[in-house]
This record gives C-alpha cells, structure tokens and sequence, in this order.
C-alpha cells in the first residue's frame, strides 16, 4: 500500500532535470530502455530528492542552477494553469458530482444505520431464543447460569449504561454540547467493548444503543435548530456546525452553515433601498458592503470547521457564485442599466470598479468570484461604451461642420495638453476648433475606460477609437475642395455637413490635426491607459509575453492610426495634383501634344521649364513655407508631404497611356525641340526636389521617364546625344527658374559659381540623368 502511495504522489514523467527532448528517445529501442534505468530511481520508495538534487548540482555553475530553478518554477506555474483552467472548465459537472456524492454518502450512512440496526436485533433475538430454550430445556441445565449471574454484584459498567439515558437528558437541556458529544462517543465506546467481552447482556446493549441514537437525532434536531435562530453569533454557529460534523451529519452542517450566512445577508441586503438621490456607485457600494463580508465569513467559518474538503468546497463556491450573482443583478439592474443607456461610461466604470475590489479582497483567500461579475456587467458596459463613442463621434461632427480651420493653443474649457506657461506655451498643441475637442473628449475616454480593462475591454476601447478617428478622418477629407465629387470619401458620412477648407493654408491645417492626434496625442492618451493597467491588457499569469503582445498590440494600433493619416495625405496629393494637370474646363496641362508641336513651328521657342513644373514647384515652395510654421517638431512628415504630391504628379505622367501612346506610337514623332523640352521638364523637377521634394523611389521614376521618351526619340533613326545641349546648359536654365519663383539671387560668378556646393550637385544629377539614358 505504501508503494502504491508512493508511485501515485510521484510523477514518472519529466522531473525538471532531464532535458525536455530526453522523452522523446523514450518509445523505443535502447533509448528507451536507457531512460527507464534512468527513471526506476524515482521509483524507490527511498528516494531521497533533496540527495538527488544535490548530487546533480554539484558540477553545475550558479547561472545553471538559477536557469534549472527558473524553468521549473515555469512548469509549476504552467501546471498550476492547466489545472485551473481544467477545472473551471468542468466546473458544473464537478459541483453536480460532488453534491451527487454527498447525497448518496448520506444515503449509504443511513443504509449502514439501519443495517447495523437489524443486524443488533436479529442477533439479539437470536440470543433471546437461545435463553428462553435454556430455561424450558431439561431440569437443572439453566440453573447454573442464572445462579453464575445471581451471585454477581451489578457491575459499574452496567451502572454506567442505566444513568446514560438520564444523563443526557441533562446536557441536552442544559445545552452542554461538548460533553453531550464526550458522553456519546463513551456510549460507543462502552457499547462495542461490552459486545466483545460480553459484559453485558444484548438486551442492554441494545438498549444503550437505542439510546445513543435517539439522543444522537436528538442532539442533532437540537443543534440545527439552533443554528437557524438569527439570533446565534458566529461562535455559536460554527460551534453547532462542527458539533453536527461530529454526529457524523457532515453534509447537513454545512448546508446549515451556508443556509445561516444566507439568512443574515437577506436581512442585510433589505436594508439597501435604489432611489432616485441614491446614484450608481453609491448604491453598488452600500449593496457591496453588505454582500461580500457576509461571503468571507462564510469562507471563513467553511475553512475553520470542514477544512479543504473537496465536496465542502464545492458546495461553498456554488453558493458563494449564486449570491455573487444576485448582487450583480441587482446592481446591473438599479446601477448600470442607466448608465448604459445614457452613455454614462465614468459611472459604470465607477460601478464595477467598486465592485471588483470587494472580489479581489476575496479573491486574496482563494475564492474568485471576478468572472461572475464581469460576466453580468459586460454587456452594460458595452453599451455605454458604444453610446460614449457614438458621443464623441457626433459631437465632433457637429463642430467640424463650422470649424474654421485655423490652427490654435487649446481654448479655455477644454482641458490643456500641458499645464499652460510662458516656459512651455510651445508645448501646447496647435489644432482646430473640431480637432481640440476631440482630444479633449478622448482624454476623459481614456480616463474613463481605465478601470475596465479588468472586464477584457481594453481591446473593444482601442478598436471602438480606431473607429472614431477614421470617422473624423473621413470629415477631413470631405473639407478638400472636390471632395464632393469622390464617392469613396462621402463613404459613411451620411448627411454630415463639413466646411470647406478653401485655402492652401486651411488644408494643410486639416493634415495638421490628423498627424499631431495620431502621432502625439491619441497614442500618448493610451499609454497613460496602459500605464495605469500594466499587465491586464493581456495574460495575467505571464508578464514576459503579456509585454511583448501588448508592446507589438501597441506598434499595430499606432500604424492603423498612421494608415489613416496617410488615407487623407494622399486625398490632398491627389487632389493638388488633379489641379495642377487638369484645366477647370477638364482639359489636360501635361500632354504629348505639348512637345511633339515644337517641332512644327516657325518661332524659335523660349528655354523655360514648362508652366506645370514651374506651378508645381512654386506650389511646393509656398506649401513648405506654410508647413514649417504648421508643423513645427514634425518636419518630416511636412518633407514627406511634399514628397508625396511631387511622386503622385511624375507616377501620373509614368502612368498615362494616352501620354506614351502619343509618344511612342503616334503619326508625328517627338522631334529634337521637343525632347529637349522634355528634358528640361525632368532635369527642372530633378533639381528642385534634390533633398526637399524628391524621394529616391521619385528619382528612379524621372529616370525611367527620361529612358522611356529617349528611347521613342532613338526610335526615329536619330541620336539623342547629338541634338541634347550640355549638362551646363540645363543647369543654368533649371537653376535661373527656381531663383525667379523662389525669389532667392543665384550665386553671381559669370553664369554659375564653379566651386559652389549647388551647382556641384546639380551638375551630378544632370550627368547622371544623360549617362544613365545613354546606357
């Protein structure tokens, strides 16, 4: 027995010592006979683990012995995990056994009662029997035994046995419960010693055990009694509820210990009236004051009588969730339900914040009731949820349909970014009217939803966020002048009303509000929320991984919010550029047309760049001028703005097809004139976008383009080489262009200055450009 006992306390799997992969040599062939050997030393009933451990950390350094206790304390808490989670997921039908067994526990102990009962009496007839032929049966046969009997004096033992009855009587009327249980178990005692030895007839054993169970019913009747007076203290319950323990009715003492604890807290929850003067928290306090005492000391009083007993726990837990769920009930109904519906998310969250620190207090002494609760407030606080940012989304809708776009400090009212003064005024955001509030009102969200990241709704919060902001950068893009004309972007506004947004200066102030709300504000507003919930946006039980998934959930979310910024980026590029190629007739200011003509006429043409580059850089020019006051400490995505619109303009003429077919296959071929305009054009962009408007990826594109029209010019039987001007040439034309729009003089020596750092690179791209088009 005590092997079996051993083999089952000690598992024979992988005790934390053996590599984990040593297992898999385990199925078959000499690994697997080796590892047996290996593992029958665990098998000995005097195995020694603290020798074992020792013998095997002798050799080991200090960083493999920290790694070894590490990996197992890994394995106790992924044990400890596994086991919680199999046993809530079998919970019901755990509990549904365990009252099963406790039914049918009782059942056989009444069985064995009446058993041992009728087996008392059959013996005691057949003795009875016995005697009563004795005594009819030949003369003088009985005589001596009655005589044997006579002869004696009335032992104490069979004194003992006829005070019992009396003697109890007393205790019980006198409520001496402890001695009533001493005197109980002697009469026991008395009653089986009495049987061995023969000490006593059967008729007085039989007698004595009548006794000892009628006052055993008695005492039992007496303690429950007792402990459904409300009247009975603490003391006095787990007293009765232990004494019932003893009389061997465990099952019914802990269901009157649980019935009492049920009593007191009806009586107490009635004394909790809702009212109207009686708001949301107050309410889930007050109601909260008066259930979970009551639960610990149910606990309390279940642990110091039944100690761990499963079938005792079980019964506990049910108990203890059945009221967990009434009190949710109730606060749902008098608390949240109004809350929910009128969007107030503070005061749910208030609610179950109040609410789930009185489970943590009991979740503290191994009872969890959280699940319970956050079971019943989860669709409540949804809804307020949904209704806070429906709220947000509305009221910041309605604004933008009169904001003005200009870009301020936070107005009074709404609360500042940073506390306001001279030292840190720079630090306030500059947005628009729309724009602040909407900040403002996801500062309170973020407030707000902080103590709900225990229900899980950390993710519903940020995704329901996502939501918003796209809403509002939907707003943004439908202010763009044309936007009216664009389905995609109308997509779910409805019949919301927006502004416009007029001037140069009005649409940059629109980017201005999306990349300072998602590069600053809104992941700044969820760090504070993180921050406030360190471990509770994912796993609990695991903080290395819980802050790895929740650091890449971070990254996702700030790039969802980036996506969206660049949605409305690119609509200002698209539409800028639409501006600048198309006339408002609909006609086209970059065609072939425009180059092959050169050639067929008679004046000489005017070495400029032609009027839609020359637009598009005085465009760029005084956007960047604009942008360097808007986006102050975000120069690059101003840089990468102006980028964005010289790439859509040049991927534009790389795209158009009717622009190529002309080039390339049309009845008049592109002549010396015109290439040499077009190369003018792409040297023009080339130059002033070096560094400022012109990514690599753009620059590659130019290349291509100029590849393209060299070789439709090759084409015609003519070298490019021969009828192209200079390097020097271009520059000089390219560079007089960008200091007439930019206003800026060029350097003065003679044309150009030879040493200067501008005309070094700009004479680096132009040679680039021509050897690159002639390899």
């Amino acid at each position: 027995m005590a092997s079996a006992k051993s083999s089952r306390s000690r598992p024979a799997g992988h005790s934390g010592v053996f590599p984990v992969n040593a297992a898999a040599g385990a199925g078959g062939g000499d690994g697997g006979v080796q590892l047996a050997d290996k593992l029958k030393i665990f098998k000995t009933d005097n195995f020694d683990p603290d020798a074992y451990v020792q013998s095997k950390c002798r050799t080991m350094e200090e960083k493999e012995i920290r790694h070894i206790c590490s990996y197992l304390q890994d394995l106790k808490k992924a044990s400890a995990e596994e086991m919680r989670k199999s046993v809530y997921a079998n919970y019901a039908a755990f509990i549904r056994t365990s009252r099963e067994i406790s039914v049918l526990e009782g059942e056989l102990l009444s069985v064995r009662n009446l058993l041992s009962t009728q087996s008392a009496l059959i013996h005691g007839l057949s003795e009875g029997v016995q005697i009563d032929s004795l005594t009819t049966g030949p003369e003088g046969s009985a005589e001596p035994d009655i005589s044997t009997v006579e002869d004696q004096e009335p032992s104490e033992i069979w004194q003992w046995c006829t005070d019992f009855p009396d003697m109890l009587d007393v205790l019980l009327a006198e409520r001496r419960v402890d001695e009533a249980l001493d005197a109980l178990d002697e009469a026991e005692r008395i009653a089986a010693d009495a049987k061995q030895n023969g000490t006593l007839t059967t008729a007085d054993i039989l007698a004595l055990k009548r006794a000892i169970s009628e006052n055993r019913q008695k005492l039992a009747d007496q303690l429950a009694e007792a402990a459904c007076q409300s009247s009975t203290c603490g003391i006095e319950l787990r007293a009765a509820a232990s004494a019932l323990k003893r009389l061997g009715d465990g099952p019914r003492a802990h269901s009157l210990l649980l019935s009492a604890h049920n009593q007191r807290l009806q009586l107490n929850m009635q004394t909790i009236k809702p009212s109207s003067t009686l708001y949301g928290g107050a309410y889930t306090a007050s109601l909260a004051q008066q259930v979970f005492p009551v639960i610990a000391q149910a606990l309390s009083d279940s642990v110091k009588v039944f100690g761990d007993e499963p079938s005792y726990t079980s019964e506990l837990v049910t108990w203890a969730t059945k009221q967990a769920m009434s009190f949710s009930l109730l606060v749902k109904r008098h608390a949240l339900a109004s809350c929910a519906a009128g969007g107030g998310l503070r005061a749910a969250a208030e609610c179950v914040k109040i609410s789930l620190g009185y489970s943590d207090l009991l979740e503290a002494r191994g009872l969890s009731l959280s699940a319970v609760l956050m079971k019943q407030f989860r669709p409540s606080v949804e809804q307020a949820l949904d209704s806070n940012l429906r709220r947000i989304e509305e009221s910041t809708a309605a604004l933008a349909a009169g904001d003005d776009w200009s870009l301020t400090y936070p107005p009074s009212g709404i609360r500042p970014f940073v506390r306001s003064s001279a030292s840190n005024l720079a630090l306030q955001p500059k947005l628009s009217s729309s724009a602040h509030r909407f900040n403002s009102m996801v500062q309170d969200f973020f407030e707000d939803v902080g103590p709900l990241i225990s229900l899980q709704l950390g993710g519903s919060a940020m995704d329901g966020l996502l939501k918003i902001f796209d809403s509002y950068v939907n707003l943004l893009i439908s202010a763009l002048p044309g936007s009216v004309d664009d389905e995609i972007n109308l997509e779910g506004l409805g019949n919301k009303i927006v502004r416009m947004a007029e001037t140069e200066e009005q649409q940059l102030a629109l980017l201005a509000n999306a990349s300072l709300l998602a590069e600053e504000l809104l992941p700044r507003a969820a760090m504070k929320l993180y921050s406030m919930n360190p471990i509770s946006m994912g796993s609990m039980r695991n903080r290395g991984p819980d802050k790895q998934n929740r650091a890449a959930e971070q990254r996702e979310w700030k790039r969802k919010l980036h996506r969206m910024v660049d949605k409305l980026r690119d609509s200002f590029c698209r539409q800028h550029a639409l501006d600048l190629i198309f006339t408002e007739e609909g006609d086209t200011n970059l065609s072939a047309e425009m180059y092959i003509n050169m050639d067929n006429t008679v004046e000489d043409p005017e070495w400029i760049p032609s009027l839609i580059f020359q637009e598009l850089y005085a465009k760029l020019n005084k956007m960047a001028s604009i942008a360097a006051d808007m986006f102050v400490g975000r120069e690059r995505f101003a840089t990468l703005l102006m980028m964005r619109l010289t790439e859509t303009v040049m991927l534009w003429l790389s795209e158009d097809q009717s622009f190529w077919e002309e080039i390339e296959e049309g009845p008049r071929a592109l002549g010396p004139l015109g290439l040499q305009q077009f190369y003018l054009d792409m040297q023009f962009v080339i130059l002033f976008g070096q560094g400022r408007f012109l990514s690599r990826h753009v620059h590659q594109v130019i290349l291509d383009i100029i590849n393209r029209a060299m070789a439709a010019f090759s084409a015609t039987g003519m070298d490019p080489d021969r009828v192209l001007p200079s390097d020097d040439w271009f520059i000089d034309v390219a560079q007089e262009t960008i200091s007439r729009i930019s206003g800026r003089p060029r350097i003065a020596n003679g044309d150009k200055e030879v040493n200067s750092p501008t005309a070094s690179v700009s004479a680096q791209s132009v040679s680039s450009v021509r050897s690159h088009s002639s390899s």
